[in-house]
């Protein structure tokens, strides 16, 4: 069902990790995930390694710079910008020296275009989100620079099978209308479903590798996740109410492929599961609960059992930057147990 860029029934990651060695970092993935290792993000380096500035600086086009409390669209990159640049180019070479010869999958991750575009700011006040041609900007200059990232990381890691993960955790909002504006007092105009759908699908069908993206709040827009094209989605599953029918009807049918276009109709969504924790205590039962929250989810829908390890992989409900390190090793670990226990 998967591709080799898109494994299932295997443990992964979804971003970030505590401590500022991207060297570490990148060993203690590929050591602990070595299925589906992925390109960890560290924010506790301090600004630029920040989401909003990571991606910001991978804007073609579009220079960026940090002023007074956020990050904004400027005639020149500012010396944070040219930080945040520089941080990710050394993520790449870390990569390169970790795994230059590896041949499987590898995932690289960076904030979507909507939750970029309601977390960057205009010149003249106000976040592009504001205004649906300065996202529509946003869009196209975010697909340029993945695509660049992309071909930047295949350079380094010739064998690797590819893909990216644009995190949109302010996606829900957006099309909600619950965006506050820069006051805090009243929020921006919602973006319809078909715009949010179309950007998507441009940033999906620009790449040129295949694309996860990853949303840990409530009300995750499926249907438009897989009519923009989207291949995987990676959800915190502790935020599904097994009770709420709506919402697990909509975890049912993208499962089922209800939401895919013709093409893919018959093989159903691929779903990254976040069931275990992102922060806690180490500790030896995390992989139980994990696992039998998602079998339980599974036995809810009344899915072929065998479909679970074809179709599912395991992760954290969203990325450890401010778990320990111990726990964040032991977190890895639950997720590789909890995906063994998807095969029977």
């Amino acid at each position: 069902m998967s591709d080799q860029a898109l494994p299932t029934g295997v443990a992964t990651g979804v971003g970030s990790l505590p401590g500022i060695d991207i060297g570490e970092a990148v060993r203690t993935v590929f050591g602990e995930l070595p299925d589906w290792p992925y390109l960890p993000e560290l924010p506790a380096r301090g600004l630029g390694s920040d989401m909003i500035g990571r991606g910001a600086a991978l804007l073609e086009g579009l220079p960026v710079q940090w002023w007074a409390s956020g990050w904004q669209i400027a005639d020149l990159p500012g010396r944070d910008a040219r930080r945040a640049a520089d941080f990710l180019e050394r993520d790449l070479d870390a990569l390169h020296e970790v795994a230059d010869t590896t041949d499987g999958p590898v995932r690289l991750t960076a904030v979507g275009p909507w939750t970029l575009a309601a977390n960057l700011w205009r010149r003249t006040g106000g976040a592009m989100i504001a205004d649906h041609g300065a996202a529509a900007d946003i869009a196209a200059s975010l697909t340029e620079g993945l695509r660049n990232l992309a071909t930047a990381a295949q350079a380094r890691l010739p064998g690797a099978r590819l893909s990216i993960q644009l995190d949109e955790p302010t996606l829900p909002a957006a099309l909600a209308g619950r965006v506050n504006t820069e006051s805090g007092l009243d929020f921006y105009r919602r973006a319809p479903v078909e715009v949010a759908r179309d950007r998507l699908r441009q940033v999906v069908d620009g790449v040129g590798v295949p694309v996860v993206v990853h949303c840990c709040a409530p009300d995750v827009p499926l249907r438009l996740l897989a009519e923009s094209g989207v291949r995987a989605v990676s959800l915190d599953l502790t935020l599904l109410d097994l009770d709420d029918v709506p919402a697990v009807d909509a975890v049912g049918e993208y499962l089922d492929g209800a939401y895919s276009d013709g093409a893919s109709s018959n093989s159903g969504g691929e779903l990254i599961a976040g069931v275990v924790p992102a922060t806690g205590a180490p500790g030896p039962d995390l992989a139980e609960p994990a696992a039998d929250l998602l079998t339980g989810l599974w036995n809810r829908l009344g899915l072929d059992p065998e479909r679970l390890p074809e179709q599912v992989s395991v992760s954290t409900t969203c990325g450890m930057a401010g778990a320990s390190p111990d726990y964040a090793r032991a977190a890895m670990e639950a997720s590789r147990e909890a995906a063994r226990r998807l095969h029977g």
